[in-house]
């Protein structure tokens, strides 16, 4: 059984873990955490440079050609490196949504700018209770004549501060089923009645509140079909739940790595921290469950690649990677002791990077109760 990369993937992994040390350091990932936009347009470009925004697109539309899977190497560097800015909102979010229910045109128009890196996009769709449930979009469009009209307001939408357009999940129809009724539109954020506001979060990812004031959507911005949105956003949340592992995945495994090089290094009783079986222990718990939470999370990602059934597959790896990452940032912080808590120490942003990553796309409880049901329970 072949669990290795294949030569692509790995020249994809080595070339990312090299151009991210040297253009990605601690000292700009911590002006871009405390900075208002997250972004470093120098950076972005040179990402797009490289064509990493159009990895999981097909050729025609400015992109690579790539899989899912290959999309997950990459944002596996990403987290080891906790890249700041609007990749994962652009691309997961944005480019798969537009990739599965756009049409023709809005490929082309849309797809294929953020394959260039000329375009950034978002979704937006949870509202005030923050859940991923249809019951919970409450933001309404209203038809009149050729246009929408749209009312409402959303909450944590990621990098809608530094966005060009959002994708709005809108309800159309009132019904008894709250899974039907619910429609994606394209709204640019300069429309008149958008009003965008930055939120403090722990983790310093740039959340933001949209609020939607009578804003005119003309109908050919409406993706996919009326009434026919909420199976394109499972599937997105899916894609996004196995993409936000693999970010933790490598921002654990960052972790790790730092923790046991400490433990090598600081000597206390007059011989390494790292001979003691406490820190042994700490780390052979921590290196499981890295390895545990790389292993299920390509595995997910494998699944969803080959378009086989991956409900169990991936909420199984969010629901352990979620915690998984968790567990490791707290045990290096033991590790580390006092020094760890610092603010000039690397650690802390990785343990906010796993307390956000926890609950994004759906907490473990959330992601356990699928597991569940699949189980027939």
């Amino acid at each position: 059984m072949d669990l290795g990369l294949n030569e692509e993937q790995e020249m994809l992994k080595k070339s990312a873990k090299e151009f991210l040390s040297k253009e990605c350091p601690k000292k700009l990932v911590r002006e871009l955490d405390e900075g208002d936009s997250g972004l470093s347009r120098d950076l972005w470009k040179k990402m797009a440079g490289l064509g990493w925004m159009g990895l999981p697109f097909p050729e025609k539309f400015g992109g690579n050609g790539g899989t899912l899977l290959d999309l997950i190497v990459l944002l596996d560097e990403m987290g080891y490196n906790i890249v700041p800015g609007p990749f994962f909102a652009t691309v997961v979010l944005a480019g798969f949504t537009l990739m599965e229910a756009g049409s023709e045109e809005q490929k082309q128009a849309y797809l294929a700018k953020i394959c260039s890196g000329e375009m950034i996009m978002t979704l937006a769709l949870t509202e005030l209770d923050g859940t991923y449930l249809p019951e919970s979009v409450e933001t309404v469009a209203e038809a009149k004549g050729d246009q929408y009209i749209l009312n409402g307001a959303k909450l944590f939408v990621p990098d809608a501060n530094v966005a060009d357009f959002l994708l709005v999940a809108a309800r159309t129809k009132s019904g008894a089923d709250p899974a039907e009724g619910i429609s994606i539109f394209i709204v640019d954020v300069k429309s008149r009645g958008v009003k965008v506001t930055p939120l403090k979060t722990l983790g310093r990812d740039k959340l933001c509140e949209v609020v939607f004031d009578n804003v005119t959507i003309p109908s050919k911005d409406l993706v996919g079909k009326l009434n026919g949105g909420w199976p394109v956003i499972k599937s997105i949340l899916r894609k996004a739940a196995v993409a936000k592992c693999a970010e933790m995945v490598g921002g654990a495994q960052a972790s790790l790595d730092m923790a046991v090089s400490y433990a090598k290094e600081r000597v206390q009783f007059g011989r390494p921290i790292g001979a003691f079986q406490a820190i042994q222990h700490y780390c052979a718990n921590m290196v499981t469950d890295v390895d545990g939470s790389r292993f299920i999370t390509y595995k997910a990602a494998w699944t969803e690649s080959e378009g086989l059934p991956s409900d169990l597959e991936i909420s199984m790896a969010k629901a352990w990677t979620s915690e998984a990452f968790k567990r490791v940032a707290v045990l290096a912080h033991q590790i580390f002791g006092a020094i760890g808590f610092t603010m000039d120490h690397d650690m802390h942003l990785y343990f906010r990077r796993a307390k956000a990553g926890e609950i994004a796309y759906g907490d473990a409880d959330f992601h356990r109760e699928i597991v569940a049901a699949q189980l027939g329970l």
